[in-house]
C-alpha cells in the first residue's frame, strides 16, 4: 500500500471539516467564517477522540498562501479609483474611527497590565471591521438602499487601505522594538512611494501586456497569468522589505483597473475561497480552551470595549464629518465587530514573536462573539437612533443641524486645490518615476557595469551611467518642468485668471522640484562633496535644461498612454454597450439622448429623476461641453443639451425618450393657477418633524419644493437638503394649493 504524504492527509482533513461546517452554518444562516473557525478547533490537538492535523508547520504555509490570495482578491475588489470618490465624509470618518479605536485598545491593554507591543497590536486588531459580515447582514436585511450604507462601505474601503499601512508599520515597530515617530514617518513615506511607483508602472505596463496577449488569454491562461503576476509582486514586495500581503494587495488593485479586472476577479474567486478556508481553519486550530477559560473575563471585557469603541469611534467620526445623528448612529452600530484583517494582524504578531500567546485566541473569541451580535445591533440601530433623537435636547438638535448644514455646503475651490489639480498631481507622479528609475539603475546597473568593465575606472562608469539615467528620465523631467497654460474647457473665467496669476509660482515650484531631483540623481552615483560631483551636477543641470524640450513628443505620448490605460475599463464598458453586445437573457442596449430644455428632468439629480426606479434604465454616461462624466453618481445633475447615454430594453428606452426629449413646454392646467409661495408652521407630531428636507417626502407627495426656513428668528434661504426639520420651524413651500394642503392638514397654514 502506497504511503500518503502527511501534507495531503492534513489538507484533506481540513477541507472535509470545513465542508461539513460550511453546510451546517449555511443551513443555520450563520456566517461561514465562524464555521471555519469551529472546524479548525475540531481538528486541533485540543479535541480528543477526533482526527487531528499532524504537521502544523505545513498547514501554516498553506495559511500564508491563504492570506496572499485573500489580499489579492481584496485588491481586485478595492480599486484606487474608489478611494478617490469616497469623499471627505468617509475619509474623516474612517481615519477618526481607526485612530480612536487603536487608542482605546492600547489604553485597555495597558490597564490590563499588558506590554506595549501587546497593547499596540490589540488596538490595531480592534480597529478593523469585518467586510464579509457587514455585507452579508445588509443583503439579508435588504438595507443596501439606506442612506447610512454608503458611509459604512466607504469606511470599509478606507480601513482596507489603512490596514495595509498598519501591517507595514507594525512590522517596522516589531523589528525596532520602538515607537519612534521619525521611524514611523520614514516607513509611511517609503510605503506611499512604493505604492505609487508600483501603481504607475502597473498602469503603464499591464494593460499593454494584456492587450498584446488577448488572443492567447483563455480562461485557463488568464488565471495562470494573474496568479503568476500576484506571486511576482509578492516576491518584489518581500525583496524591498514589505510583507507578502502588501504585494498581493497591490497587484490585485492594479489588475482591477484593467479591462480584464472583472474577469480575473471571477476566475480567481474559487482559488481565493479555497485558500481562505485553509487560513481560517488554521486560525481555529489555535483556539486553546484552557486559554479561553483563563481569559474569559478579559474576552468579555474586550468584546464590550470593541462594540462600544467601534460604535463611538465610527459614530463620532461620522458626526464630525457632517453626517446626520441618525446616519452616524446606524453606521456606528453596523461597524461594531472585528473580522478578517484582525486575524491577519494577530497572525503577524504571532509570526514575528512579538505578542503573547493569549492574543490570538482572544482575538478569535472576540470575533466570534461580535459576529453573532452584529445582526442584532444593525436590526436595532434605527429604533435606537429614533429614541436618541427624541431624547436629546432641542438645543443640541439645532446645533447638530447647523453643523451638518455647514459641513454639507460646498465651498468654492480654493487656489491650493486648483494648483494641486493643475500642477501637483503631474509633478508628484513624474517625480516618483524619476526617483524609481534612479534607484533601480543605481542598485542594479552600476554593480553589473563594475563586473563587466573592470578595466574602466569606477568614477567614469558612474558618470556615464548617470548621464544615461538622465536621458532615460528625460520625458519625465519634461513633465515636471513643463508649465502649460490652464485649460479653458475645465475652469471658468475667474479660475483661469487666478491660475494665470499663479503661473510664476507654479513655474518656480516646478524648477525647484526638478533641480532637487537632478541633485538626488547625481548624488546616487558621485558624492556631491567632491569636485567631480559638483562638475557632474552642473553638467547634468545644464543638459536637462537645454534638452528637456526635445522630450515633449515622448512625454505627451506617455501621458496619453497612462490616461488611456487608467480609464480603459470604463471606456471599454461604454464601447461594448454601444455596439449592442450579447447580454442574454437580457435584451438591452446603450442609446444616447439629448436632454431637452423643456424636460422635467432638467436640474434634477439622478437620484431624484426616477430613471432607474421608475423606468428601469441605467445612466451610463453624461456628455457635456466635450467633457464626459462616466458612471455618474446619484448627486450629478441633468442640464439642458446634455447628451445622456442610457442602458435599457427597447421598451424602457422608448418610454423614457418622451420624458428626456420633450419638444414642447408644459401646458398649465386650471389647477396650476393657484401655484405659488405658501408658508406653514410645523407642529409637534407632524410626519416631517425630525426628518431631513431630502427625506421628508414633500416632493413625492405634492411635487412641492422647500425654498425657505425660519427657525428662532434665523432665516435660511434655499436650505440645504440635509437640514433636519424641527417642531416650530416656519417653512416656505412653492407648490399648488390643492396638492399641498392635504400634506399640511395637521399644521396651521397662512397664505403668503
Amino acid at each position: 500500500m502506497t504511503d500518503l504524504p502527511v501534507l495531503i492527509q492534513d489538507l484533506g482533513l481540513i477541507l472535509m471539516a470545513a465542508a461539513v461546517m460550511t453546510l451546517l452554518f449555511k443551513a443555520l444562516k450563520q456566517p461561514i467564517v465562524l464555521g471555519y473557525l469551529i472546524a479548525g478547533f475540531l481538528v486541533s490537538p485540543y479535541v480528543p477522540y477526533l482526527p487531528t492535523v499532524q504537521d502544523e508547520a505545513s498547514i501554516h504555509i498553506w495559511a500564508e498562501i491563504g492570506v496572499i490570495f485573500m489580499l489579492f482578491g481584496l485588491g481586485l475588489e478595492f480599486s484606487f479609483k474608489k478611494l478617490t470618490k469616497v469623499g471627505k465624509t468617509v475619509l474623516i470618518t474612517g481615519i477618526f474611527e481607526i485612530i480612536f479605536v487603536i487608542n482605546v485598545g492600547f489604553v485597555t491593554g495597558r490597564l490590563l497590565g499588558w506590554s506595549r507591543m501587546d497593547s499596540l497590536f490589540l488596538g490595531a486588531i480592534l480597529s478593523m471591521s469585518s467586510t464579509t459580515i457587514i455585507v452579508k447582514v445588509f443583503e439579508d436585511r435588504a438595507l443596501k438602499g439606506r442612506s447610512f450604507v454608503p458611509v459604512v462601505f466607504g469606511v470599509l474601503i478606507v480601513e482596507d487601505l489603512i490596514a495595509i499601512l498598519l501591517l507595514v508599520l507594525l512590522s517596522s515597530i516589531a523589528a525596532t522594538q520602538s515607537l519612534s515617530g521619525l521611524a514611523l514617518l520614514i516607513s509611511s513615506i517609503r510605503l506611499v512611494f512604493f505604492l505609487m511607483l508600483w501603481f504607475i508602472l502597473g498602469i503603464y505596463l499591464l494593460p499593454l501586456f494584456l492587450k498584446k496577449c488577448r488572443h492567447l488569454l483563455s480562461d485557463e491562461t488568464l488565471l495562470i497569468v494573474s496568479v503568476g503576476l500576484c506571486l511576482m509582486m509578492v516576491i518584489i514586495a518581500c525583496y524591498v522589505g514589505f510583507s507578502p500581503a502588501l504585494g498581493a494587495f497591490v497587484m490585485g488593485s492594479i489588475l482591477s483597473e484593467t479591462s480584464r479586472g472583472t474577469k480575473i476577479e471571477h476566475l480567481t474567486l474559487p482559488v481565493k475561497d479555497l485558500f481562505s478556508a485553509v487560513f481560517f481553519v488554521s486560525v481555529g486550530m489555535l483556539i486553546d480552551p484552557m486559554v479561553l477559560r483563563d481569559y474569559f473575563g478579559i474576552i468579555i471585557l474586550i468584546t464590550i470595549i470593541t462594540i462600544v469603541g467601534k460604535f463611538f469611534g465610527t459614530g463620532l467620526g461620522a458626526l464630525i464629518s457632517g453626517s446626520s445623528l441618525k446616519n452616524s448612529t446606524q453606521a456606528g452600530m453596523s461597524m461594531a465587530q472585528i473580522g478578517e484583517f484582525s486575524f491577519i494582524i494577530a497572525t503577524l504578531g504571532m509570526t514575528l514573536h512579538v505578542t503573547s500567546a493569549c492574543i490570538y485566541p482572544i482575538t478569535v473569541a472576540v470575533s466570534a462573539v461580535t459576529t453573532f451580535t452584529t445582526p442584532y445591533l444593525i436590526q436595532f440601530a434605527e429604533p435606537f437612533s429614533n429614541w436618541l433623537l427624541k431624547w436629546i435636547p432641542a438645543r443640541a438638535k439645532h446645533s447638530l443641524a447647523r453643523y451638518e448644514y455647514v459641513m454639507a455646503t460646498r465651498t468654492e475651490k480654493n487656489i491650493f486645490s486648483l494648483f494641486w489639480k493643475e500642477h501637483g498631481i503631474k509633478i508628484v507622479l513624474n517625480s516618483v518615476i524619476v526617483i524609481g528609475i534612479t534607484l533601480a539603475v543605481s542598485y542594479i546597473t552600476s554593480a553589473r557595469a563594475y563586473d563587466r568593465f573592470p578595466q574602466i575606472n569606477h568614477t567614469v562608469i558612474n558618470i556615464l551611467v548617470c548621464f544615461a539615467t538622465l536621458i532615460v528620465s528625460g520625458p519625465f523631467f519634461r513633465g515636471i518642468f513643463r508649465c502649460r497654460p490652464p485649460r479653458p474647457g475645465i475652469y471658468d473665467s475667474d479660475m483661469l485668471v487666478r491660475l494665470e496669476k499663479l503661473k510664476f509660482g507654479a513655474t518656480l515650484f516646478r524648477f525647484l522640484v526638478g533641480s532637487t531631483l537632478v541633485c538626488f540623481m547625481v548624488s546616487r552615483f558621485v558624492p556631491l562633496s567632491t569636485l567631480t560631483g559638483i562638475l557632474l551636477l552642473i553638467s547634468a543641470a545644464v543638459t536637462t535644461f537645454l534638452i528637456s524640450h526635445l522630450f515633449e513628443p515622448i512625454y505627451k505620448r506617455l501621458e496619453s498612454i497612462f490616461v488611456t490605460n487608467l480609464s480603459e475599463k470604463e471606456l471599454l464598458l461604454i464601447q461594448e454597450k454601444a455596439v449592442h453586445p450579447e447580454l442574454a437573457p437580457w435584451d438591452v442596449s446603450l442609446t444616447e439622448f439629448t436632454m431637452s430644455q423643456y424636460s422635467p428632468l432638467v436640474m434634477k439629480t439622478l437620484k431624484d429623476s426616477g430613471l432607474k426606479d421608475g423606468y428601469g434604465v441605467i445612466v451610463a454616461m453624461i456628455e457635456r461641453n466635450g467633457k464626459r462624466i462616466t458612471a455618474p453618481g446619484s448627486h450629478d445633475v441633468f442640464l439642458p443639451c446634455d447628451t445622456v447615454f442610457l442602458i435599457g430594453t427597447d421598451e424602457q428606452l422608448l418610454a423614457v425618450r418622451e420624458i428626456i426629449e420633450t419638444k414642447e413646454p408644459p401646458v398649465l392646467s386650471k389647477e396650476d393657477d393657484d401655484f405659488g409661495l405658501m408658508s406653514f408652521l410645523l407642529k409637534q407630531g407632524h410626519p416631517f418633524v425630525d426628518k431631513s428636507i431630502r427625506d421628508c417626502g414633500l416632493r413625492e407627495a405634492s411635487n412641492g419644493l422647500i425654498v425657505g426656513l425660519e427657525r428662532k428668528g434665523k432665516r435660511f434661504l434655499n436650505p440645504n437638503p440635509a437640514m433636519t426639520l424641527l417642531a416650530g420651524d416656519l417653512i416656505w413651500v412653492v407648490s399648488g394649493k390643492k396638492a399641498i394642503e392635504p400634506v399640511f392638514a395637521m399644521t396651521a397654514t397662512k397664505k403668503s
